[in-house]
């Protein structure tokens, strides 16, 4: 999708230094999913320590191995 945006030319150019990226585009791409994965890893973490009850190790392998 085609979008025009106005990015400031230093965070710009520190997107793409930082993410070793080819073009500003793979740069904007690169940034943009690594923020996406870290707002859906800061949603899980809301949910540690909320599950009653969890498998053991030993628990989890005799279930594997029953198939």
């Amino acid at each position: 999708m085609k979008t025009t945006v106005d990015i400031p030319e230093k965070v710009l150019s520190e997107a793409v230094r930082h993410t070793r990226a080819a073009t500003k585009r793979q740069a904007i791409v690169t940034a943009m999913e690594d923020f996406n994965r870290r707002q859906r890893m800061a949603e899980l973490v809301k949910h540690a320590g909320s599950c009653d009850r969890l498998m053991s190790v030993e628990e989890l392998q005799r279930q594997r191995r029953r198939g």
